[in-house]
């Protein structure tokens, strides 16, 4: 039987809902649309915001012919056919390959698709949750514009319950748009898990369904990112025990150990901070085990890490700061840089004033004028951190 998520997946722009950086008036990919441009390129964001909705509704409304791929299971050869069975064209149809979780393709799949990717015999559009710059080889990257899809908002998601066509009051809406995390697709298969189950959607059905063995480790699913989630929480509890245990679950289910890792290192950064600077030599060297060792023996150096992470002494000091930062950055724009500090390599410059008065060891009068004071790196850690 057809997936609820699959029969209520929108067919058109007009119905998909959210992503308005990109399918808003005079955005990208409407005007790629509106102008029949075919190009390669990748979406990169969390899952269930309309990464496979979108390559599907582009490659439609271009009247190309759409063929899907997982790089978890796929390979070349599956490559190969989709190309080679009408050399990338049929009839006035070009071929568009949607691939998901790009990331997991190795360097040599990825090169692979470069000479399809070059020739215009495929054109590539590639979906993952981590970092492009991180998980795409650079050449296959330069080929591809990279476009970042949002977690979808609140009343984002409650539009998207409200076409299952099942009843949801209220309160069970408002609990299962605070669960999902921005995520449609869980949502949707939560509510069809509790319709199928108990035959009625409430809050205690919905809770019910979430502890059903129906919904099991998917590594691109919920329990990923729950999992991953308990993870990160219990070092930063500092709950050695705990973080053990996760991992563990992590492990056993044959998570990518390196998308682990790579969260040990934000996690050495955001967290550990300058409590102890060490912490991001430690998760880098971890990172670094894992890409030599790999699973099995690896689970060992993560666990090194993990137990150190957990017991560091925290600091978000740094993270929080930066993160103000770029608030007053998105807030304010470029804001006119103080002329004590402009760099003055010309007579005219220098004229202008540029770099007058500029002492090499002077804190003041370093930011814009309109935010003379502001402090970004609190002076010490917050109590508990």
């Amino acid at each position: 039987m057809e997936p609820l998520a699959s029969k209520i997946r929108p067919k058109s722009l007009s119905e998909f809902v959210g992503q308005e950086h990109l399918v808003g008036r005079g955005k990208p990919i409407v005007e790629a649309i509106k102008k029949k441009h075919l190009f390669s390129f990748i979406f990169w964001g969390p899952p269930g915001v309309g990464k496979t909705t979108l390559a599907r509704i582009y490659a439609k409304s271009l009247n190309a012919e759409f063929y899907q791929l997982s790089a978890v299971s796929a390979g070349k050869e599956d490559v190969r056919r989709i190309v080679e069975s009408g050399g990338g064209l049929m009839g006035n149809k070009t071929r568009v390959l949607f691939l998901d979780e790009i990331h997991r393709f190795n360097k040599a799949q990825q090169d692979f698709l470069l000479p399809y990717v070059e020739s215009g015999k495929l054109t590539l559009i590639g979906a993952t949750t981590e970092n492009p710059s991180f998980e795409v080889i650079a050449p296959l990257l330069s080929r591809c514009r990279v476009f970042v899809m949002n977690e979808l908002k609140p009343e984002e998601i409650k539009k998207i319950i409200s076409r299952t066509g099942l009843k949801i009051d209220e309160e069970p809406a408002n609990w299962l748009v605070a669960m999902a995390n921005g995520d449609a697709r869980q949502a949707i298969n939560l509510i069809e898990t509790a319709n199928d189950l108990y035959g009625k959607i409430t809050v205690q059905t919905l809770k019910d369904a979430l502890q059903s063995k129906h919904l099991r480790y998917d590594k691109k699913g919920e329990e990923h990112y729950n999992t991953i989630s308990a993870f990160i929480k219990s070092m930063r509890a500092g709950s050695p025990d705990a973080a053990l245990y996760y991992l563990a679950r992590m492990v056993d289910a044959g998570e990518d150990p390196k998308f682990i890792a790579r969260r040990m290192v934000i996690f050495a950064s955001e967290d550990v901070g300058l409590a102890q600077p060490t912490a991001l030599v430690v998760a880098n060297e971890v990172f670094r085990a894992v890409e030599i060792i790999g699973l099995p023996e690896c689970a060992i150096n993560l666990a090194h890490g993990a137990v150190y992470l957990a017991q560091c002494k925290k600091d978000r000091r740094a993270y929080d700061g930066i993160m103000a930062a770029m608030e007053d950055v998105k807030d304010h724009g470029n804001l006119p840089i103080p002329l004590k500090i402009r760099n003055a390599p010309t007579k005219l410059m220098k004229n202008l004033g540029y770099g007058k008065d500029y002492e090499r060891y002077d804190k003041e009068g370093l930011l814009p004028e309109k935010l003379k004071g502001k402090k970004y790196l609190k002076d010490t850690a917050a109590d508990g951190a």
